[in-house]
């Protein structure tokens, strides 16, 4: 009798969590146009930096900073795998949708955490061994009732968001021949917009396009320009073909100009005596026409580049007041360590202001970086230069506060020692042309990390929160006067706004935080779920700083948590 309630007992349960399903599928709302265009003050958080300016800003006020202190968790997940989970949860309605290394897609029930479907990408035929810093996922993209990821074998694939079942899938290079895709895919009028990964392999970096109800390319723009194509000349013969230029984060959309924002990665290989010329359009951002992938202009962050500084950084839209005079700008923390803003409309650099340690990149002229001869390395010379190649911020983005006009960075301390060395290209190989070792800042010694928000008129610091450890977390603000990351020892902070005063602080966590905080409601009440799970390039490619125990010892493991009051 026993064993046969405990059946019934499980059955119902089931049936219930069925029923549950059904109900919750009956009330997904489709993600429109409209929808994507409104996202900054949508209930939920329905892109990767949840909106098109990537501003990773909320509306929310629930949780301010009066009440944060109360801040509770609610539910969690532990994803049982050990590599970097860099993931926002996206969030439509009562779906919230996370992706783990490796691919993997889980749809939740974003209040109660009902786990409610999986897909995983299968990776068994695949040796991502020209997957560099890491086999991560950034996170999806949501468009009509699907759900659309990008993978480290090159597919885009879109999935019913209600069921998980698979609409179509676009591969678009093969897997293992210096490809490969980490970041969330864009939506745009009806076409998924993502770039590929690879500057390390000698691949030639691309945007592409695909329309979102079968996956037909509608375009591709390649970032490296050949000879007859405009920026082609500031490349030797031949070398674009190998020339980098990875377009491997997501990026922004200015939706009353039209024009999509991408960065673009390093050139190929490292040492730059290889390839003289500013080496257009590695280290940029670009300005795109959405509906063809023409490009309309670009700014250089980094000509020429020796130091692996890229430029792919997110760009935020926003608007400022730089010595009186106003600008509908884009701001970027690069990872030469300079905070860069730029007028939106005609690409022209308004400031620049180091927020870290920049030796390379010395200065400004005629609206256009300088880089200082003395600091580039050859196959004879080892040079000691700051930021580090990890950058003074890497991919972790940061989140822009139009009340308090403030751009909160999480920054790096590091230096680097770097070197040439002798490299031909092979497929499949590594394309680098240089040895290195990321050291400690002499100027920061006994900290490695740092949040720091910098007022977006001027570029100049207000504030910052020191750490021991590197701080590789992105940041979430909000209308609640809270700026919310967590940090490589594990702990989710929840930050003055104005102040940088730490309103609360977690317990700790069972891993360093590397994943995207997002923000939703649902029936009123407001959530906020971050991963930990410790990984990415810090630990595998972090020299001196790797070593160092209080990094060294970050425990992994995924574990998504959710808090609310």
């Amino acid at each position: 009798m026993q064993r046969f309630n405990a059946y019934r007992n499980t059955s119902l349960f089931i049936a219930m969590l069925v029923m549950a399903s059904s109900a919750l599928a009956a009330d997904y709302a489709p993600v429109t146009d409209a929808r994507l265009n409104a996202a900054a003050t949508d209930d939920g958080w329905l892109m990767y930096r949840h909106d098109y300016t990537s501003s990773g800003y909320s509306p929310f006020d629930t949780i301010n900073s009066g009440n944060v202190a109360g801040l509770k968790q609610v539910w969690d997940y532990k994803t049982g795998m050990e590599q970097g989970h860099e993931s926002p949860p996206i969030v439509n309605g009562d779906y919230l949708f996370v992706t783990t290394p490796k691919d993997g897609l889980i749809a939740f029930q974003a209040s109660t955490g009902m786990q409610l479907w999986k897909y995983q990408q299968d990776l068994s035929q695949v040796g991502l061994k020209t997957v560099c810093c890491d086999v991560v996922n950034r996170g999806v993209a949501l468009y009509g009732d699907n759900v659309y990821i990008a993978t480290l074998d090159n597919y885009v694939v879109a999935l019913n968001a209600k069921t998980g079942k698979v609409v179509w899938k676009k591969q678009l290079f093969g897997a293992d021949l210096g490809y490969a895709m980490t970041l969330a895919p864009l939506i745009v009028k009806g076409k998924i917009i993502v770039g590929e990964s690879g500057g390390e392999y000698g691949a030639r970096g691309f945007i592409t396009a695909l329309d979102a109800k079968s996956g037909k390319q509608v375009w591709k723009q390649y970032t490296i320009p050949s000879p007859t194509e405009p920026g082609g000349k500031t490349w030797p013969k031949g070398a674009y073909k190998t020339g980098g230029g990875a377009a491997w984060l997501t990026g922004s959309y200015d939706a009353e100009t039209d024009t999509l924002f991408w960065g673009v990665g390093n050139p190929g290989p490292w040492l730059a005596t290889l390839r003289p010329g500013d080496n257009l359009y590695s280290d940029s951002v670009i300005a795109m026409n959405p509906s063809t992938g023409k490009i309309k202009w670009n700014f250089q962050y980094t000509p020429n580049d020796s130091w692996d500084y890229d430029g792919t950084n997110e760009t935020v839209l926003t608007d400022i007041n730089y010595q009186g005079v106003q600008h509908k700008a884009i701001v970027s923390a690069s990872r030469n360590g300079w905070f860069y803003a730029i007028d939106r409309i005609s690409g022209k650099l308004i400031y620049a202001q180091k927020f870290v340690t920049a030796i390379s990149v010395s200065g400004m002229k005629d609206g256009k970086p300088v880089t200082d001869p003395a600091m580039r390395p050859t196959i004879d010379k080892q040079v000691f230069t700051c930021p580090s190649f990890l950058g003074g911020k890497n991919w972790w983005p940061i989140s822009v506060d139009p009340q308090t006009h403030m751009a909160y960075v999480p920054a790096m301390h590091t230096c680097m020692t770097i070197k040439g060395a002798t490299v031909s290209y092979k497929a499949g190989l590594p394309f680098l042309g240089e040895s290195f070792n990321v050291t400690a800042d002499p100027a920061f010694k006994g900290q490695y990390g740092d949040v720091i928000a910098l007022d977006i008129n001027t570029g100049k610091k207000v504030w910052n929160h020191p750490s021991e450890t590197p701080w590789n977390d992105g940041m979430l603000s909000t209308a609640g006067g809270l700026v919310f990351s967590g940090s490589a020892d594990g702990y989710f902070y929840a930050f003055d706004a104005k102040t940088g005063k730490v309103l609360w602080k977690s317990p700790q966590l069972t891993s360093g935080i590397i994943g995207v905080p997002s923000t939703w409601k649902v029936n009123g009440k407001q959530y906020i779920g971050v991963y930990a799970g410790w990984g990415g390039a810090t630990p595998i490619w972090g020299g001196d700083m790797a070593k160092d125990p209080k990094v060294q010892n970050i425990p992994l493991g995924g574990h998504l948590y959710v808090f609310s009051m």
